[in-house]
């Protein structure tokens, strides 16, 4: 086999299209390989003369190649076979017994609940003290992740929230105009916003859209190696940069489930003065239904959820691994277990409540 020209990622993806049916069809006992008329050579081509020297494509035959420059020998021979064999990814799924798979998730379950337990600790020690002490709180952070997290969410969250309170306004009607009640289709919306839809949409929005942000922004800190070097400097990445996310979603939240809140009840209210109600009527059954306890109870939802998703999204991304989808993986994790936590937690609020009388 003569090469000539350049060998480079296009051409040698032509030439290895081409040879590989045709290797592998002829029984060959020895294959030399002349080079010496190559032009160029880049990384695309010097793996093609590699792939064919180890006889991939000639299982039976031995292989040969000669006529490199010598800069092009030196990286040819700067990979063997036996790195190749080391590096490949494997093909083959290994499959456990149903006892092992048990095991190896218990284990990675425990270990995960440690690091947990572990991140709320170092959050808990530093979430005061930083806070207080305006030389080691980056209030200009709070502020990026408070516009970025916040400001930027208004328009979705808009969106979702006069969309839900409309549509739970219009399937409820149907329903209470069997019994003549269709006003009381406000102090419904009212109180469901109120106490439950508000906070869980604003949360599960910034779920989304900023939980995952914070995995990826710190995973792809930690890939880099930017977390590192943070330690290097003496920097604690809890300190520089999870506390600040956890503060901003603190106060945000509570913000965003007031508007989403107030939205939804609006989306219910023009179903209302579209039924033919007078605003007047509409505000009076609102007033009536809904009482200072409620409001409280749909914000302090608001605090902890938010602190929720800010920690979530960053204990993942401070749990990112190597490799190239790490950081996904880290963003999908993120955003599932926030939501699974905000159902448990707004579980827990209700029940609490319930029997609080609250």
């Amino acid at each position: 086999m003569v090469l000539r020209g350049h060998l480079n990622v296009r051409t040698a993806a032509a030439c290895w299209d081409d040879l590989e049916p045709r290797l592998r069809g002829a029984k060959l006992q020895k294959l030399e390989v002349d080079a010496d008329g190559l032009e160029f050579c880049d990384g695309g081509g010097l793996a093609l003369l590699r792939y064919l020297s180890m006889g991939l494509m000639t299982p039976e035959a031995t292989v040969s190649v000669h006529g490199l420059s010598t800069g092009l020998e030196q990286l040819f021979h700067g990979f063997t076979s036996e790195d190749y064999q080391a590096l490949r990814p494997s093909t083959s799924v290994k499959c456990h017994p149903l006892p092992e798979e048990v095991g190896i998730g218990v284990r990675q379950a425990a270990s995960d609940l440690r690091e947990q337990v572990d991140f709320l600790g170092n959050v808990a020690r530093n979430l005061l003290p930083t806070v207080v002490d305006r030389k080691r709180m980056r209030w200009t952070e709070v502020r990026r992740v408070f516009e970025s997290a916040g400001a930027n969410a208004v328009p979705i969250v808009s969106l979702v929230s006069i969309l839900v309170g409309l549509i739970i306004a219009f399937e409820s009607t149907q329903t209470l105009a069997k019994f003549g009640a269709q006003i009381y289709v406000v102090n419904m919306i009212g109180i469901i916003m109120v106490r439950e839809l508000g906070p869980l949409l604003a949360a599960v929005l910034l779920a989304g859209r900023s939980g995952s942000a914070f995995a990826a922004e710190i995973g792809t800190m930690k890939v880099n190696e930017e977390l590192d070097a943070l330690q290097t400097l003496g920097l604690d990445p809890i300190r520089f940069l999870v506390v600040q996310r956890i503060m901003a979603a603190i106060l945000l939240t509570p913000l965003l489930t007031l508007y989403a809140t107030f939205l939804g009840v609006t989306g219910g209210a023009l179903v209302a003065f579209g039924l033919g109600f007078p605003w007047s009527l509409i505000f009076h059954q609102l007033t009536a239904s809904l009482r200072l306890t409620d409001i409280v109870f749909g914000l302090t939802k608001g605090v902890a959820f938010g602190a929720i998703v800010s920690g979530v999204g960053c204990l993942r991304g401070l749990q990112t691994e190597e490799g190239p989808s790490a950081v996904g993986v880290s963003t999908t994790r993120a955003v599932v277990t926030s939501i699974v936590l905000i159902v448990i937690a707004d579980a827990i609020f209700s029940v609490l409540f319930y029997f609080l009388k609250l």
